[in-house]
């Protein structure tokens, strides 16, 4: 195991590469490059019972099945390893500038993220990364790796076997996903849904890719399909210039206003009853007309876990769709984030944002007919 650091020029920040010698054959099937941010995956416990992060070689040396694997593994690890509520929108940048520098150097990608933000990150490296034609596998874990029972060792390294399986020569998962206790999930389709189970992650809209048991089974079907032609479209720009509006009954004029009329806002993402339902209320639907008059973007997805979306279903949501409210179908509250951010940080015209925020852009909402 050899390390040494370099100098991203885009970011400034100094990274540790780390080739792993884990094939066991001197031609190994597959070249891997897994990127280390933190998480709860590389952490042990201290004298005090702390958590504390972990340096990638001593995560190595408590998987040792990843010897056993025909993969050369090279590593590249953040400088400080990151709680996952500490990532912004420049590690979604870092992470798609690797993988965009490296692309054409490796077979496929495992990107170990902390769980709490792990879905808003591979929805932002999935619209970053269109065309990328390899698996990109989020993977992290619920429990230490030092931990005697963790999930951190299996789920490694059956994010590594799935980022390098191929079929007739090309990689049977072209697509960014995460891995998380036995399930393969398309990543912009996931949210978190648990902290104290293994299965930590729900995909309520979309099927499993893949299960993995003895064998991993996967779904062909439903995986996205790998494109011989297609060529890496890497695009990095993001606006935060954006908010939540959950809404509930009895929300006041006055606190909508006020969300609506801060300074530079250029989207709300705004979180519905049921199917897409909202208050009707003369008033509500006056402060929802003049926010859009301004080219405030307003982007509709529903509450429920698994809801989706459908203007007129109800006549409280066919008031919004006359508005101009933008309707988010069955997309994830993360995905739906990050999209909007992606879409206000890499377009300028506001009718282009608008169409493209109703259509998928690499899977992650179904359009309803």
């Amino acid at each position: 195991m050899h390390w040494h650091c370099f100098k991203m020029a885009k970011t400034n920040r100094k990274y540790r590469i780390v080739d792993v010698i884990s094939a066991s054959q001197q031609d190994p099937g597959s070249s891997i490059l897994i990127i280390y941010t933190g998480g709860t995956i590389g952490m042990e416990h201290d004298a005090s019972g702390a958590l504390k992060a972990l340096n990638f070689n001593q995560i190595v040396k408590r998987a040792p099945s990843l010897k056993n694997l025909d993969i050369k593994i090279t590593v590249i690890s953040f400088p400080d390893p990151l709680d996952s509520s500490n990532v912004t929108v420049r590690e979604w940048q870092d992470l798609g500038y690797i993988i965009n520098e490296n692309h054409h150097h490796y077979d496929g990608f495992v990107i170990l993220h902390g769980t709490d933000t792990m879905s808003y990150t591979a929805s932002a490296l999935s619209y970053m990364l269109q065309g990328l034609n390899k698996p990109v596998i989020f993977t992290g874990a619920q429990l230490p790796i030092s931990a005697i029972r963790s999930d951190a060792r299996a789920n490694l390294v059956t994010a590594l076997e799935i980022a390098s399986s191929k079929k007739n020569g090309v990689p049977v998962v072209p697509e960014v996903c995460v891995y998380f206790d036995y399930q393969l999930m398309r990543g912009n389709r996931t949210f978190k849904k648990r902290s104290s189970q293994f299965a930590a992650f729900g995909c309520e809209n979309y099927p499993i890719l893949a299960k993995a048991g003895i064998t991993i089974n996967y779904n062909e079907s439903v995986i996205a399909p790998y494109d011989p032609d297609a060529k890496l479209n890497y695009k990095n720009k993001f606006s935060n210039d954006v908010i939540v509006l959950k809404l509930f009954p009895s929300l006041k004029e006055s606190y909508l206003r006020h969300i609506l009329d801060i300074p530079g806002l250029k989207g709300v993402i705004m979180e519905t009853y049921g199917s897409g339902n909202a208050p009707t209320g003369a008033w509500f639907l006056r402060c929802i007309e003049e926010a859009i008059a301004k080219n405030i973007i307003i982007y509709n997805i529903s509450q429920l876990t698994g809801g989706i979306v459908i203007h007129g279903r109800y006549e409280t949501s066919k008031y919004l769709d006359e508005l101009g409210v933008i309707s988010g179908s069955d997309i994830t509250r993360e995905a739906a984030i990050t999209k909007l951010m992606f879409l206000l940080g890499t377009e300028s015209n506001i009718e282009h944002i608008r169409q493209k925020l109703k259509a998928p852009l690499c899977g992650e909402l179904t359009v309803l007919n």
